[in-house]
């Protein structure tokens, strides 16, 4: 056997075996999370919630990706102050990439893998209790607030519409994804106006996945579910991913609505959404935006856009940097009371194959929220003041001008 032969060999071998660790590790937790009882509780629409405990609420109306059942999150609080949360879990642009789910072993074999397609045990530890969502943690300062996660399972920033067949153009594998993530928030929102009429306070906010979801379906939230709240904050941690064919992919393949659709006019998705927010609520509403300065994971998603290649390294961190620059002074135009949260907390996922250096993906749902970023200052506590009225900007001098 040839040298060359012989070293595909092994990877082929070692990516075999990475990828039955991956998948073992990920149903071994979900296992650990039944068995242990640290699953949260199971409430159905109409039964009464008990303070600062979560539940997970089964979702009639609500199917994920793979046709799977729909859950989403709740806990109610002491304060009339409520967060609508858009989860993330990646997206699905095209047919390469909805045959591609993430499962624990493409991770850990660092196959590509762009979106969860289904809810499970171990998605919960993606969704609640760490962050803003912890509980009983006297550094969280939303830990008084109701909260109603908006899981997310479909690949379509929570705006899709869509039983969407495909055809694999590399393997010639076919399915079927389904996009409802549009149908899926607006049954999560009837049962958010049940247990929670009318807040005085209201945080919509999203990272990942949905950060994109805030600006897209927040006119929806203000305007259908909670008219009457004149305190609103919106927040987007980790937003950004430019991409030339975002009104295709929301048009022919999530079918989104029309107005969702057709507000796309740009790469930038999130502007082209916040600017259409903006046009509806104006100062209504406070505008919040968060990032780490070289996102690891999302310049990820970006160099599999412009190049076919889910890795990440410094080359395209930095492409990724200079596109947020760029990104900061879009919002800034688009909303001029927009205020900032940069940092560059390390990327500290060691365990995904391809993706070297960098920085953190998302805040505020992860341990470092309560850690002082570049001026001092924690995203804990930058959000709270801005909620409070109090609006600043924090980490912007790692941004050039």
């Amino acid at each position: 056997m040839d040298k060359n032969r012989e070293n595909k060999l092994n990877l082929s071998r070692g990516l075999a075996f990475a990828y039955r660790v991956g998948d073992l590790v990920e149903e071994r937790i979900g296992q650990g999370i039944e068995k242990s009882g640290l699953e949260a509780k199971l409430l159905r629409v109409g039964e009464m919630a008990y303070p600062h405990v979560w539940y997970r609420i089964p979702v009639e109306k609500g199917i994920s990706g793979d046709g799977s059942e729909y859950h989403i999150y709740l806990k109610s609080a002491r304060l009339d102050r409520l967060v609508v949360f858009f989860s993330g879990g990646g997206v699905a642009w095209n047919a390469y990439t909805a045959a591609r789910p993430v499962t624990g072993g493409k991770v850990a074999a660092g196959l590509p893998h762009f979106y969860w397609n289904n809810l499970r045990p171990f998605t919960q530890i993606m969704n609640i209790n760490i962050g803003i969502t912890e509980t009983g943690n006297n550094a969280n300062p939303f830990d008084d607030w109701s909260f109603v996660i908006i899981t997310y399972a479909t690949g379509d920033f929570h705006v899709g519409d869509n039983d969407y067949s495909f055809t694999d153009e590399e393997t010639g594998e076919t399915g079927t994804v389904r996009f409802h993530g549009h149908a899926n928030f607006r049954a999560a929102m009837e049962i958010a106006k049940e247990y929670f009429p009318s807040p005085d306070k209201l945080l919509i906010a999203g990272d990942s996945a949905g950060a994109f979801a805030v600006p897209a379906l927040t006119p929806e939230v203000i305007g259908e579910w909670y008219p009457e709240c004149e305190d609103i904050t919106c927040l987007s941690d980790s937003g950004q991913l430019l991409y030339d064919g975002w009104r295709d992919t929301a048009r022919d393949i999530w079918r989104a609505d029309s107005e969702i659709a057709d507000a796309i006019t740009s790469p930038n998705i999130t502007c082209d959404w916040y600017r259409r927010l903006y046009a509806v609520a104006g100062d209504r509403v406070r505008y919040l935006y968060a990032c780490s300065a070289r996102d690891y994971l999302l310049s990820a998603y970006y160099n599999d856009v412009a190049n076919r290649e889910f890795t990440s390294d410094a080359e395209i961190q930095e492409t990724f940097y200079e596109q947020l620059c760029v990104m900061l002074e879009q919002l800034r135009s688009i909303a001029p009371g927009f205020s900032f949260f940069i940092n560059e907390f390390p990327n500290l996922m060691v365990i995904k194959r391809g993706m070297k250096g960098g920085t953190a993906h998302t805040c505020v749902r992860e341990r470092i929220f309560y850690l002082p970023g570049p001026d001092g200052v924690s995203m804990a506590s930058w959000l709270f003041d801005a909620v409070s009225g109090k609006m600043y900007d924090s980490g912007m001098g790692l941004i050039k001008t």
